[in-house]
């Protein structure tokens, strides 16, 4: 069995616990919260409950899940990566790039993994979407957008006092439209170049509610990414479009779990419906986290990175940073000078 802790017993933390109680080589065997009333919550029989994440690191857990607020993922990477364990990383994995780099370099550096929570590439849709593209179905790809329009009220921000703020949150981009932004690069390639506007314009929170994007990959083609957390009264929409020469697909829904428009040349109307219904029959597939544990243990056992690495969680990261900065300063901001921060 390999043997996981959990650090930070909030919401998310719920999902953790229901994916590693579903793995059959996963064990739950430690949880850690400065918070003790919210420890009382996940407490059960053979369940070690930590105030302190050194005494937890104490123990035999292999691999630690942080559940933390963004702000304190890169600190505590540091830390349990220092004590030899295997880290997975609720998204985003930091707030800075230079977090980040030293995230990677200390789990290289002490021989242990790092896993992204980017769960959304195992959704039926993406994965159909990804095989497409991999077939060369849409030839020469023209243009991609990405959308996040959905609803986190003022009553959402004021629950938390780190939620919308820069050095916790970090912003609709930061902390629900990466996993989008995830999603569009694992198809796309690399980002040339990113052009952005931004704005806190309903919400009364610090960071941006309202970001749009324009953004040239190194391939030639264009994408645009929209993302706003202010839609009125619900989440309306979370999609992914590609749109090539010989192909269009469009992936969404209130979460992009559904196949809205699938066209091929060399694929006809009937082979179409075929993939649609598949997804129809099952569009939330297993569960994101599940396959993010299961497939920890799996690299563990074949001493192989994880599917989503620290290297694909810089990525997203870079992208959110690239559009804020090119907001913050109203120019268009390359990807290469991000890189050559680290």
């Amino acid at each position: 069995m390999i043997r996981f802790g959990i650090v930070g017993c909030g919401h998310i933390a719920k999902k953790h616990v229901a994916a590693i109680d579903a793995v059959e080589d996963a064990q739950l065997v430690a949880i850690c919260d400065t918070n003790e009333e919210r420890l009382k919550e996940f407490a059960r029989e053979g369940v070690t409950a930590y105030t302190d994440l050194a005494d937890m690191l104490k123990s035999d857990v292999d691999v630690v899940a942080i559940c933390t607020p963004s702000g304190l993922h890169a600190k505590l990477t540091l830390q349990v990566a220092e004590a030899k364990k295997h880290v997975i990383v609720e998204k985003p994995m930091a707030l800075t790039l230079e977090d980040a780099d030293a995230m990677i370099e200390a789990c290289a550096k002490n021989g242990v993994k790092m896993a992204v929570v980017h769960p959304n590439r195992f959704r039926p849709a993406v994965v159909e979407l990804r095989r497409q593209l991999d077939s060369g179905a849409f030839g020469k790809i023209g243009h991609a957008n990405a959308t996040v329009r959905w609803n986190r009220n003022q009553a959402y921000y004021d629950q938390a006092s780190w939620r919308g703020t820069k050095a916790m949150d970090g912003g609709v981009l930061m902390n629900q439209a990466i996993h989008n932004m995830d999603l569009l690069l694992w198809m796309m390639g690399e980002v040339d170049e990113v052009s952005s506007y931004a704005a806190t314009r309903i919400r009364d929170i610090e960071a941006e509610d309202t970001s749009v994007s324009v953004i040239r990959f190194k391939n030639g083609a264009l994408g645009v990414l929209e993302a706003a957390v202010t839609i009125y009264p619900k989440n309306l929409e979370e999609s992914l479009s590609i749109f090539g020469e010989r192909g269009t697909a469009i992936i969404g829904g209130p979460t992009a779990n559904w196949i809205k428009h699938w066209s091929f040349a060399d694929l006809n109307e009937e082979e179409a419906e075929q993939v649609k219904q598949r997804v129809e029959q099952d569009p939330f597939g297993i569960p994101g986290h599940q396959c993010i544990i299961q497939d920890m243990c799996d690299a563990i056992r074949e001493d192989r990175a994880p599917i989503v690495d620290g290297e694909a969680g810089r990525q997203a990261l870079s992208l959110v940073i690239a559009c804020q900065e090119a907001a913050e300063s109203g120019k268009p901001v390359k990807m290469d000078d991000l890189k050559k921060r680290g």
